[in-house]
């Protein structure tokens, strides 16, 4: 009996790197895997079903509005329902942004950020449907953010803000689909990718070392956010690897100027600054995730 028995998934971007481990991983546990990637997706869909897994694969762009209506019913159609989406394609064009044209822009936008949008309304319509005709199953959304979208990164404009986009939609999305017994999380992944495997950091270890950048690691934090033990877990940002399961804090207030009845002039900003600023210094904040292995 696998964890996930019985409950039918999409993953996005599976064709390879952190998306072939989530469907692997998905499929270990019972799920049944509609396996989307413009290319790679029938690979892994082959090393599914060799594995006594039930997998079919699609090819679609997931920022293509019909193409994703047609994702959610092809995982119905095929296997009956639709219970995960694990949003996690993507793609780089890395530029600073005094050097960044509007396609490079335009694409990264488009795939991350639209087509995590894209995916999730269409699940959310029959989702929403199937809860007001009674049907009462737990769904599932996991997004994939990145510590880029947490604390920003130079020469990523469009990276960064497509992720920090997604924090916003995986908050709004655990807000209005909870009452239909949806949850909605993300996680930013440390792993070895396509995107990070020429780093130096990410670079495979020696035979019988433990890897902390195997994706397999991400793939089962994600498999378990899918199971009906995560239920109760939403609204949530998760730093993964190897190693570590980290949970963010959402923002906060760290210090306030405040004039009741009144408002600000110059001169009284420029005299609070010092309140404003008294534990930490002003400018782009410290990023504060988990020290790197």
């Amino acid at each position: 009996m696998g964890a996930l028995d019985n409950k039918v998934a999409i993953v996005t971007g599976a064709g390879r790197g952190l998306g072939r481990a989530h469907a692997l991983e998905l499929a270990s546990e019972g799920a049944s895997v509609v396996v989307n990637d413009v290319g790679g997706a029938s690979e892994v869909v082959d090393e599914i079903t060799a594995s006594g897994g039930q997998a079919v694969a699609n090819t679609s762009s997931v920022s293509d509005w019909k193409a994703a209506a047609a994702m959610v019913e092809q995982a119905i159609d095929t296997f009956g329902d639709l219970h995960v989406v694990v949003n996690n394609a993507g793609i780089i064009r890395d530029a600073m942004s005094f050097n960044m044209g509007e396609a490079e822009w335009d694409a990264v936008i488009d795939v991350h950020l639209k087509g995590h949008f894209c995916l999730s309304h269409h699940a959310g319509v029959y989702w929403r449907n199937q809860a007001k005709a009674g049907v009462e199953v737990g769904r599932r959304i996991i997004n994939t953010s990145s510590e880029a979208g947490l604390y920003g990164s130079a020469g990523q404009a469009n990276y960064a803000s497509a992720k920090a986009g997604i924090i916003g939609l995986t908050w709004v999305f655990a807000r209005e689909y909870e009452r239909y017994g949806v949850t909605s999380n993300a996680i930013a992944p440390r792993a070895r990718t396509q995107m990070t495997e020429n780093i130096p950091l990410f670079a495979p270890k020696g035979e019988g070392e433990f890897d902390p950048f195997e994706p397999v690691h991400v793939a089962r934090v994600v498999a378990w956010l899918a199971t009906d033990g995560a239920a109760d877990v939403s609204g949530q940002i998760f730093i993964v690897m190897g190693g570590g399961v980290h949970v963010m804090a959402p923002f906060e207030v760290a210090a306030s100027l405040t004039t009741p009845g009144a408002g600000f002039s110059l001169a009284d900003l420029e005299a609070g600054k010092a309140q404003l600023f008294a534990d930490r210094p002003s400018g782009v904040p410290k990023m504060r995730g988990p020290a790197w292995s």
